[in-house]
Parts: structure tokens; C-alpha cells; sequence
């Protein structure tokens, strides 16, 4: 039975997972992530996904092959069963500034995915909790139209909402001449930046940036919300979500739809309808 968790869909939605939830997303090198507990370190977990050219003729057979391939060329790697995937497992020892660890390595796959799977844990670690993880791996199909879900913030969302906020500061600093502190008062010079004149109304990722300042602003000032990622077809980006009753809201809701509209976006009185719909 899979451990109960947190859900991680992948950039793309190749896979999903289910992870401790006292683990966060870490950054890590391209095309891996990276996953442990913060608080109290019981191990990395990083997984890496390789996904076989859609045209190939055998690309079905690629996650299965890839265990092959994995038991075939390394000596030490052995075949086990971890919930209904079969793996190429083998590890190895290591020593840093005085501590001995082990670094636990899966190979497995399903129809047109591989995955590499590594724990590294202190020599005599448990791995209970990477087989769980491991176990709850699901691969999504191409052309299937999944229900939108929402899930813990991606380290690629979380990005996306500094950068728009931190656009959003520099722009009111060198267009105003004005300090931003992402409160309730900041959002009067961002309506100023925005009736400005100098933004067009086809940059859109601009006036995404607003609104994502818009629900930053709206977290800072009530107690409540939380950043989520939203998948839903296409689109994968970070929505504000208020944890009492689950309303999601969307930045692009709230500023660059209406702009795509040719209507002005009053966007104090957003940030009023904000409140007044969480407290209904």
C-alpha cells in the first residue's frame, strides 16, 4: 500500500509520485529532483525521468529494456519487486568529512519511461521510505485529458512567483521613485504603473506578473493562503489557494484576462473581491 503524502506531477506530466509530506522539493541539476525532510534529515531522494522518442518503434518497451540494460551492465545490480515494478537495484558506499553513507540506486521503468532512482541515507539508513515513494510512481498517457489538480508548489512555480514579484518591485522602484513592501497600500502604485501607459497590452507575461504580486500581496496580509501548482491540460503554473475552504486563485484571472479583453483591470478592487469571496 502507498504511504499517504504529498503528490508531485512532473514538469511536462510525465509522472507522478507520492512523497513524504514532511519532504520539500530541493533544486538540483537539470532534468533530476531532489526530496528530503528539512526538519529532521532522513535522506535524498532524487529522481531522474527519460522518456523514449515518440515515433520509436519500441518505445513502449523502453522502461522495461532500461532495467535490462541496467542489470546487464552493472555487476553489482539486482533484480527486486518493489510494489508492482520491477527494478535493477544496487548501491554503494562513500565517505565524507567523516561520516560513512550509502547511496541506494533503482533502475526501473514503465511503458515509454525510465526512471533512475537514488537515497542517500548514513551507512544502516533506512530506505522505507524511497521504496514507498518508488512504489507510487505512475506514468500519464499520452493523449488521455486529466482532471486538473493542484498540487504542493513546484520548485518551477515557485520561481515563476519571484521573479514576477521581484519584477513587479523593480518596475514601481524605477518607474515611481517609490519603495514596495508587498502590502495592502503597495497596491496603488502598481495600479499607477499599470494605467502608466508604458506596458502593452500584449505582454502578457507582464500583466501575469501583477497579478501574481496581486496574490502575494493577499498572502502577506491574510493568514490562510498558501501557493499551489496548478496542472490542468497545458497549463502548469502557481495559483494562491485559501486552506479553509480550497478557493483557488489564479493571477491570470485576475489581471491578464481582463486585459486580453480590452477592459482595465482596477486591481484594488481585485484585491477586494479577493477578501470578500474567502469570507463568504
Amino acid at each position: 500500500m502507498t504511504q499517504q503524502g504529498n503528490k508531485f506531477i512532473s514538469p511536462g506530466a510525465w509522472f507522478s509520485m507520492i512523497y513524504p509530506s514532511n519532504w520539500n522539493e530541493f533544486e538540483d541539476g537539470e532534468g533530476s529532483f531532489l526530496f528530503y525532510n528539512p526538519d529532521k534529515w532522513t535522506g535524498n531522494f532524487r529522481i531522474s525521468a527519460y522518456k523514449a522518442e515518440a515515433k520509436s518503434a519500441d518505445a513502449m518497451t523502453y522502461g522495461r529494456q532500461s532495467v535490462l540494460d541496467e542489470l546487464k551492465d552493472n555487476s553489482s545490480a539486482s533484480s527486486i519487486q518493489i510494489g508492482g515494478l520491477e527494478c535493477a537495484y544496487s548501491k554503494e558506499m562513500f565517505q565524507e568529512e567523516g561520516e560513512y553513507y550509502t547511496t541506494h540506486l533503482w533502475v526501473t521503468g514503465i511503458n515509454d519511461v525510465a526512471f533512475e532512482c537514488r537515497f542517500t541515507v548514513l551507512k544502516g539508513g533506512e530506505v522505507k521510505e524511497a521504496e514507498e515513494v518508488i512504489a507510487s510512481l505512475e506514468v500519464r498517457q499520452n493523449g488521455v485529458k486529466y482532471p486538473a489538480e493542484t498540487i504542493p508548489i513546484r520548485l518551477s512555480e515557485i520561481y515563476q512567483v519571484n521573479e514576477g514579484y521581484e519584477w513587479a518591485v523593480s518596475t514601481v522602484k524605477k518607474l515611481l521613485k517609490k519603495d514596495f513592501q508587498g502590502v495592502e497600500e503597495d497596491l496603488f502604485k502598481l495600479q499607477q504603473v499599470m494605467d502608466g501607459g508604458k506596458i502593452e497590452k500584449s505582454q502578457r507575461d507582464v500583466w501575469m506578473a501583477f497579478g501574481i504580486t496581486l496574490c502575494t500581496i493577499l498572502g502577506n496580509e491574510i493568514d490562510g493562503f498558501e501557493w499551489k501548482t496548478l496542472m490542468d491540460g497545458n497549463r502548469e503554473v502557481p495559483v494562491l489557494q485559501y486552506m479553509q475552504t480550497g478557493k483557488l486563485i489564479d493571477p491570470m484571472e485576475l489581471v491578464w484576462k481582463k486585459v486580453k479583453a480590452g477592459e482595465r483591470c482596477d486591481i484594488v478592487e481585485e484585491y477586494k473581491n479577493v477578501i470578500e469571496e474567502i469570507g463568504r
